[in-house]
């Protein structure tokens, strides 16, 4: 997140369409099957936020996001390098991460993207992240349909530069904004899932389904309600896991992870939890996924995940849950609900 202790954050009053949930193929479980079982099909209607749907696909079907990382390097003059350019180990040792790989809410040292890139480098930019999501439906729901949160614009938000983006040399291409952090790195960081944490969440609450996310919500909940009244005694937690990347660093191995493991699970509930895991993972691309599928396979598979339900009874209303976190060697979902959503995700073989 931001340097500060608690990042601003506001609370926002956008009224937005609850997202379809999508069909989606039958989920191969971890231990024996392909992550290819992940993939999605475009949804029919879906509109891209901020650029013609036609263009953006056209341009992301030609190049991966990794060649328009240094096609966009390769447009910087030496006034922008400055600027949006920093070493690849940049604030290493500092606090523990180097800056690449910390969390954000905001455009990194304020260097907004309509201020600093030319508009041809905005529209790479923007085709960039759309080249990280699986379909229109995910570029919705990244965007938040288009309001990109607090940051009010696609302009508001923020695009860094970590390293050379070159053939044989590390970099990170880092995309930040309200409720937003998302990376691309041509797998310099070896073993993370995703280049490193990520952020996302949406300002309505959880629960209501005005959050884009709010079919991660249910989904979730679907399997609180299938646990018997002696599962829910395991999965449930009082307190809260806390909240930014302190609360998504790895356990060692003999530390003891909150909520009832997946082994302990019906074949119906592990079906259920199968779900969670393609909802939460739906918005993003093949590649992606299916480095995360590896991580979970070489950490020790879909049997050493956790599901963990917490209630904090400081809040004072009367929700059941307030986070819910899936957590395993090298593995970290850890989803707030309320008072809004905020989500923050580790996932790496390097434990």
């Amino acid at each position: 997140m931001s340097e500060h202790a608690e990042p601003f954050c506001p609370e926002c009053n956008e009224h937005v369409q609850q997202p379809e949930v999508l069909d989606r193929r039958n989920f191969i479980r971890v231990l024996g099957g392909s992550a290819a079982a992940l993939a999605l099909s475009p949804i029919a209607g879906a509109n891209a936020a901020d650029a013609p749907k036609a263009k953006i696909e056209q341009a992301t079907a030609a190049k991966p996001a990794e060649e328009m990382v240094k096609e966009l390097y390769g447009t910087l003059t030496a006034e922008q390098k400055q600027k949006i350019v920093l070493p690849f180990d940049h604030g290493a040792g500092a606090r523990g991460l180097p800056t690449r790989m910390r969390m954000y809410n905001s455009p990194i040292n304020g260097q907004r993207i309509g201020t600093n890139y030319t508009k041809p480098q905005q529209e790479l930019i923007q085709r960039t992240l759309r080249s990280l999501c699986a379909d229109e439906n995910a570029w919705r729901q990244i965007s938040r349909n288009g309001t990109w949160d607090a940051s009010r614009s696609f302009e508001g938000c923020g695009c860094m530069l970590f390293g050379e983006p070159m053939d044989g040399k590390k970099y990170a291409w880092v995309f930040t904004g309200h409720h937003l952090t998302v990376r691309c790195d041509g797998n310099s960081e070896a073993g993370a899932a995703f280049g490193g944490p990520i952020y996302y969440g949406h300002s309505p609450d959880g629960y209501s389904d005005r959050n884009v996310f709010y079919y991660q919500t249910k989904s979730v909940l679907s399997v609180f309600d299938a646990l018997s009244a002696t599962q829910r005694q395991m999965a449930v937690v009082k307190g809260n896991p806390g909240e930014h990347e302190s609360s998504v660093q790895f356990k060692s191995g003999i530390q003891t992870r909150p909520g009832i493991p997946y082994s302990f699970l019906t074949k119906d509930q592990r079906d259920l939890v199968e779900k969670v895991m393609r909802d939460v993972l739906s918005p993003y691309r093949k590649e992606d996924v299916d480095e995360v599928m590896q991580v979970i396979k070489s950490t020790g598979g879909m049997e050493k995940i956790h599901l963990a339900f917490y209630h904090d009874g400081q809040v004072g209303d009367n929700q059941r849950w307030h986070f819910w976190r899936l957590e395993g060697q090298g593995f970290v979902w850890n989803y707030r609900v309320l008072p809004h959503v905020h989500t923050y995700v580790n996932i790496s073989s390097k434990v």
